[in-house]
């Protein structure tokens, strides 16, 4: 599951899993944090189907 939550200028990703536990990611701008999405979720990598991949993608465009 990942949170993201807007405090001020900062953008703080949360990612929790029941492998790894919490892992807290903070950004500074929202296209710092696209750069991490776009590693994090790159199409080599990612093992859902393709409108999985662009649904993940486009949620976090709203942001």
């Amino acid at each position: 599951m990942l949170t993201v939550e807007v405090n001020g200028k900062q953008l703080i990703l949360r990612e929790i899993s029941d492998q790894w536990g919490e892992d807290c990611h903070t950004f500074l701008s929202r296209p710092e944090m696209m750069h991490w999405v776009n590693e994090r979720f790159s199409k080599e990598r990612f093992q859902g189907t393709d409108e999985e991949l662009e649904s993940i993608m486009e949620a976090f465009r709203q942001v």
